[in-house]
């Protein structure tokens, strides 16, 4: 029984155990055991909890949330061992509604990364081949879902760190609405731009995780007040959209996910939506208004980290820590804040103004997420600015603060998953995910992370 778990999602396994076909213990026991049995090979977890509770369901936490009484890293050596006081919102919510740690998920050393290859603790392994990275910087917590070691998984985006691996890893991915679900208890890179989101195999997951992690937090002035929907509900109402596109976004696309993409597009006219033809900024105009805006954040929020409130010097800071610090600090620095900071904040006006335009003639706007299939593991390097040339196609909708999921739409040549994106406007999650989810019955999309998983039995 418990190998089925395997091909349930979690609204199905909660269905089961609340029908007594299961309990919770035989449901993270499994989990678990997979877990240490593979992770050796993956390296998705930096910590698993070795304990199977019975009080209900265990998932995988990006290392960058605080979990108190459980090490928090951010993957880096310099919290190797810190053990959070307190609890983030977002896994307060969970736990209230019965969701646990079951490990904390591999990542880029800080968020700083578009492959988890930054990590201080080793790589991990994408599951549809090893010798590739899953994508970054949630790229452990894509994996432990792509291969089976957990269900569901929390991660976050700053600019493409949820939906990029999804479409890697062959999984949904959902970026919320900037403030829509709480930063508070997120060890934080970019203020203005991180967004807590889950990473599932269907997208009945993404709507349930989502509507017990959204919502307004005391703790976080920047979270939204705004009602939070019942998306479970909201999603099935089967909207007849208008469906915009960019050309702009499919300019370099490897041919084999541009191919997989429009077939999407295919998919979703022939499901009775329209599409239209709309003309959005060039993304490539993000790589340097977000490396700008993000590399100040990140100067600011990891000079707390001085040796002294958490116990190691700043010459433990990885390399690609350090240049996102120099090259921050430079740019708020007297006599070039005018000339770099405050122009880049002018140009994100300009992003955020642009979609505002588009969506008064579009409901969604679909696009590829990736450029390309999973790199190699080690390729990275060959790329000046890797993360934002990756996330070029991810970064604009970020710096808009949209909400947008990442959904896989078919494989390449040599079996690699490929993902489409579908961006709304602010706060219409219902709407992406009613678009994904129909998409998801008509084509059984779910189906692609199995392949993996099989592989991993």
């Amino acid at each position: 029984m418990t190998q089925s778990l395997l091909t349930k999602s979690l609204v199905e396994i909660r269905a089961m155990v609340d029908a007594k076909e299961l309990t919770w213990e035989e449901v993270n026991t499994f989990f678990l055991n997979r877990s240490n049995r593979l992770n050796p090979a993956l390296n998705a977890y930096v910590t698993i909890v070795d304990n199977a509770r019975t009080d209900g369901l265990q998932i995988a936490i990006k290392d960058n949330f605080c979990t108190k009484g459980i090490r928090t890293t951010a993957s880096s050596k310099m919290l190797d061992t810190f053990i959070a006081p307190y609890e983030s919102t977002v896994t307060a919510r969970l736990q209230q509604n019965n969701i646990f740690p079951l490990g904390k998920a591999n990542m880029d050393a800080w968020a700083h990364g578009s492959s988890t290859e930054t990590s201080d603790y080793g790589p991990t392994k994408n599951p549809f081949d090893i010798s590739r990275t899953p994508g970054g910087s949630s790229g452990g917590s894509a994996a432990s879902v792509a291969a089976g070691l957990s269900v569901a998984a929390i991660g976050s985006e700053t600019a493409g760190s949820v939906r990029g691996p999804a479409s890697w890893c062959g999984v949904v991915g959902l970026k919320p609405t900037y403030g829509r679900v709480s930063r508070y208890g997120v060890i934080a890179m970019g203020s203005s731009l991180d967004s807590p989101g889950p990473l599932t195999k269907t997208v009945e997951d993404a709507a349930y995780l989502l509507s017990i992690i959204a919502g307004k937090d005391p703790y976080d002035a920047t979270s939204s007040a705004h009602p939070v929907s019942d998306y479970m509900h909201d999603m099935r109402k089967c909207r007849k959209l208008k469906i915009g596109i960019s050309q702009k976004y499919f300019d370099g696309v490897e041919p084999s996910v541009k191919n997989a993409v429009h077939n999407a597009i295919k998919t979703l006219e022939k499901l009775g939506h329209s599409i239209h033809e709309v003309t959005l900024m060039d993304p490539k105009y993000s790589i340097s208004d977000y490396t700008i805006i993000q590399r100040a954040e990140v100067s600011s929020n990891l000079g707390r980290y001085d040796g002294v409130r958490y116990g190691a010097g700043r010459d433990v800071f990885g390399a690609e820590a350090k240049r996102r610090i120099m090259l921050g600090t430079y740019t708020l620095a007297h006599g070039y804040y005018d000339a770099y900071y405050k122009r880049a904040q002018k140009v994100r006006t300009l992003i955020i103004d642009d979609f505002k335009r588009v969506f008064n003639s579009v409901d969604v706007i679909v696009a590829p997420t990736m450029p390309i299939t999973a790199l190699k593991l080690g390729e990275f390097e060959k790329y000046p600015f890797f993360g934002e040339v990756m996330d070029v196609l991810l970064e604009p909708s970020s710096m808009a603060g949209l909400p947008a999921i990442s959904m896989p739409c078919g494989v390449d040549g040599e079996g690699l998953p490929i993902g489409f994106q579908i961006m709304g406007p602010h706060l219409s999650e219902e709407i992406i995910l009613d678009c994904a989810y129909q998409f998801e019955q008509e084509t059984k999309s779910n189906l692609i992370v199995q392949q993996s998983i099989e592989k991993w039995k």
